[in-house]
């Protein structure tokens, strides 16, 4: 499968993860994998997010942008060897 790795810059306060769930699940877009953290003084997280490369991609990425607490959006393919080393730490956690 291919994926993309979408790297997102946010303002950190409740109901963010929640607005951009909801963007995917409207579209009726599968996210692989979400990771966050908080970045700074806590008042911005980073988040992470695993999709399968799909024609809609491009139209969810702006819509993304859109989004009041999405500060920035950027493809991060050069990531995936990072994603995966996380997949299979939490596999061997879990």
């Amino acid at each position: 499968m291919n994926t993309t790795i979408l790297r997102l810059h946010v303002n950190n306060h409740p109901g963010v993860m929640s607005q951009i769930c909801g963007l995917f699940a409207r579209r009726a877009f599968n996210l692989e994998g979400i990771f966050c953290n908080a970045t700074g003084q806590g008042d911005t997280s980073c988040i992470w997010l695993k999709v399968d490369e799909a024609e809609k991609l491009d139209q969810v990425i702006k819509q993304l942008a859109k989004l009041e607490d999405v500060l920035a959006v950027e493809e991060r393919n050069d990531a995936r060897a990072k994603i995966r080393e996380m997949e299979q730490m939490l596999e061997r956690v879990a």
